[in-house]
């Protein structure tokens, strides 16, 4: 919680994505003590590893300062398509969400034959004493690697957007020092 509350003090953007870090490491810590490694080695590698490098690399190629003229005016139009998208959406998510059963309904299709397995025959089957951890280990292992796979893509795919932008901006600098003559003047 303190490091909850320094963070939204901080004045320092670097300072502030290092607390975040820390707060997710901490969190990892915790979660480990709870015999939830899954969860602890998710929240290491996403909230301390793949979120801090984005942040920092987010404030590498911007500017600290707020631009002039940056912020939404109040009264500012609202764009009509958007907001019947965002409605639609919304309504679809809606009526997706009337199908699912009730949270810990006994008669739901989960309930009927897989937790009581999981439960159960989990720790005999597996060895591991955590249910959440045999489950995504060793049942779902596949699917893990999947979801893995994906963060992956999608974390290599940022930084290469990144990346491109910060050598465009460098190639920028040394083409106009390159085509700059010794009084100032272009070479032409």
């Amino acid at each position: 919680m303190l490091l909850g509350i320094a963070i939204i003090r901080m004045g320092s953007l670097f300072a502030a994505v290092m607390l975040t870090g820390i707060f997710s490491l901490v969190a990892a810590c915790l979660y480990i003590e709870m015999d939830a490694v899954d969860v602890a080695f998710t929240e290491a590698a996403v909230g301390g590893g793949i979120a801090t490098l984005l942040f920092l690399s987010t404030i590498a190629l911007t500017t600290r300062q707020e631009q002039p003229g940056s912020q939404e005016q109040p009264g500012s139009k609202i764009s009509l398509p958007a907001f019947f998208i965002v409605m639609l959406t919304g309504g679809v998510l809606m009526f997706g969400v009337s199908d699912i059963p009730k949270f810990g309904d006994s008669s739901a299709p989960a309930h009927q034959y897989l937790s009581d397995r999981y439960i159960n025959q989990s720790p005999e089957e597996i060895g591991v004493p955590n249910m959440v951890t045999s489950v995504l280990a060793s049942y779902r292992g596949y699917d893990t690697m999947g979801e893995v796979t994906v963060i992956f893509t999608a974390g290599i795919a940022v930084l290469m957007l990144l990346g491109r932008g910060f050598r465009s901006n460098a190639g920028r600098t040394r083409m106009k020092s390159h085509t700059k003559g010794p009084q100032g003047k272009g070479n032409r």
